[in-house]
């Protein structure tokens, strides 16, 4: 029976992360996150710590299957933070300095750093894989897209009624997944100069969260949008084409 569910798990998991990425003509696949207590059977640790949190969801868009530790995380004391991840005295010093230089050049104030979303609860693994490929259950699934990739998105999170009403985020990027966890709603990120770094992340792109109870509601709506637009677009132009012939 319980394998069943699992079997039943991965298909439908299989079945969103195409479906999202096809609709939307993604350049890269969602990608699904899970934070656990311990790792899922089977999946094996990251092997080396990249330099940011996000250098995580880029692997895992493209196609690595994997999970992290605490430790993982320590390169990247902004990151490490808003995962809600306690940070040994060396590495909170590195946090304390980064952020002082950030206010510093005024990229921060001191006033935003209590604002800044973190995750709650003690922290052990971070799961990660493409959506379509996920073998456990995720918390939230993270799309990365174009502008208009995620105006679709945000047009099927309106439709199904769980768009977060939050403005768009910016720095740091990471904090989208404390946001969208703590809300149970969709937030979407611009990114920031770091994340465009470490990730390759395009001028024209940025990122959409989605908390894993909600993804189902998303994507039925999302094919519906998509062929919406395509109809209001082909409307508009017709429309655009004899305003100017006038």
């Amino acid at each position: 029976m319980w394998l069943g569910g699992e079997q039943e798990v991965k298909s439908e998991l299989m079945t969103q992360g195409t479906q999202i990425q096809e609709l939307l003509g993604l350049k890269l696949p969602a990608v699904a996150i899970a934070f656990r207590d311990k790792a899922p059977a089977g999946i094996p640790r990251i092997t080396a710590p990249t330099a940011a949190g996000c250098g995580y969801w880029k692997l895992a868009a493209e196609g690595q299957v994997f999970y992290t530790e605490a430790s993982d995380h320590y390169t990247c004391p902004v990151g490490a933070h808003t995962h809600g991840i306690d940070l040994p005295p060396q590495v909170a010093t590195e946090l304390n300095g980064l952020v002082q230089t950030m206010v510093g050049m005024q990229y921060l104030t001191m006033a935003d750093i209590p604002m800044i979303p973190r995750r709650q609860g003690t922290f052990h693994v971070a799961v990660y894989a493409p959506l379509a490929q996920a073998t456990f259950t995720p918390d939230v699934v993270l799309v990365r897209g174009t502008v208009k990739q995620l105006m679709l998105l945000a047009e099927a999170a309106q439709a199904a009624g769980i768009a977060g009403g939050s403005a768009t985020m910016g720095r740091p990027t990471c904090s989208v997944l404390p946001e969208t966890l703590q809300s149970g709603q969709t937030a979407s990120s611009f990114g920031c100069i770091g994340n465009r770094v470490y990730t390759g992340l395009g001028d024209d792109e940025g990122y959409y969260a989605i908390p894993d109870a909600q993804v189902a509601a998303v994507v039925q709506k999302l094919a519906v949008i998509v062929e919406a637009n395509r109809q209001l677009e082909q409307f508009h132009r017709a429309r655009a084409a004899a305003q100017t012939a006038r």
